[in-house]
């Protein structure tokens, strides 16, 4: 099957491996041509332009967007919206807020396209284990993708879950989810690398933990690996960034009515993280010290 696959980042390079890897035709098309040349090498049709990528295509095309979320996504898929005829399909695949979609999908219906949201979860793991796609569109362009999500996609790794808008719904959910997965991995580990017991082989109770425990999980894996290059985790500073799918989640748990606490507090710990000196703990200190005269450390 051919597709254009618009973006080889982290994971668009990856995505287009894996498909020319089960044989379907690539075209490439990145900001930075030095990775279309390296796809190149490896069996991709190069293109230097987004309506170049379309146009090497035969119709009805299949075209993936795979770039950063906000302006950079909303210029491409102008771009591609432009190349596009009658009855051809984007698959807009990076980590858009659903809404975007939704407002985007209207002006490629207007022109009788498909569109179909897609998120995607699989990191630079998914190459080689496949990536878990969440996939929001209408039945028969979804039905015409599908060999395109099989090749993607590890055994029962691909799901329609609705119409446009909730493939990335869910995967916005699903990231709002991991957040709070990974603070209460960090926790835990925090908990047991101050606590009473000294030298505790942490990334050890990590591999562990990985076998038939209730908590165990893919991120645990993701940590013993982390161990084993760095035991004291020494060389890592902790400061974590977002995508801004987990602030998506929270804002909609807001506009829903739903309690989403968990979820709420591993993003602010996340805001946290990026501050060498946390401002309301300097409140919190200043008023210890006037109410009770207790001592506070200086600068």
């Amino acid at each position: 099957m051919q597709i254009a696959m618009i973006g080889l980042g982290r994971m668009g390079m990856n995505m287009a491996r894996r498909l020319i890897k089960d044989g379907h035709e690539v075209v490439v098309w990145n900001r930075s041509p030095d990775k279309v040349a390296t796809m190149v090498s490896e069996g991709a049709i190069g293109a230097q332009s987004i309506k170049e990528a379309v146009q090497k295509l035969t119709a009805p095309r299949i075209v993936w967007c795979m770039l950063p979320s906000g302006a950079v996504t909303q210029k491409a898929l102008g771009e591609i919206l432009e190349a596009l005829d009658s009855d051809d399909l984007v698959i807009e695949g990076g980590n858009s807020y659903w809404k975007d979609d939704q407002k985007n999908s209207k002006k490629f219906v207007e022109k009788g396209c498909g569109y179909i949201d897609a998120g995607v979860s699989g990191g630079v793991w998914g190459l080689k284990v496949g990536y878990c796609t969440m996939v929001g569109g209408k039945d028969r362009f979804v039905h015409r993708a599908k060999p395109i999500f099989d090749s993607l996609a590890p055994p029962r790794g691909w799901k329609h879950v609705g119409p446009v808008g909730a493939g990335h719904f869910v995967k916005m959910v699903h990231n709002g989810i991991e957040y709070a997965m990974m603070e209460a991995i960090g926790e835990g580990f925090d908990l047991m690398h101050n606590g009473p017991f000294d030298h505790l082989d942490l990334g050890g109770i990590a591999d562990l933990w990985g076998q038939g425990s209730v908590v165990r999980c893919w991120l645990l894996e993701l940590l013993v690996l982390a161990y084993e290059r760095d035991p004291d985790l020494s060389s890592i500073r902790g400061y974590v960034d977002d995508s801004g799918e987990g602030r998506w989640t929270i804002l909609d748990g807001v506009e829903n009515g739903v309690s989403v606490p968990v979820l709420a507090q591993s993003l602010f710990k996340r805001f946290e993280s990026r501050q060498k000196d946390v401002y309301s703990n300097k409140i919190l200190a200043a008023l210890r010290n006037e109410f009770g005269g207790h001592a506070v450390k200086k600068e």
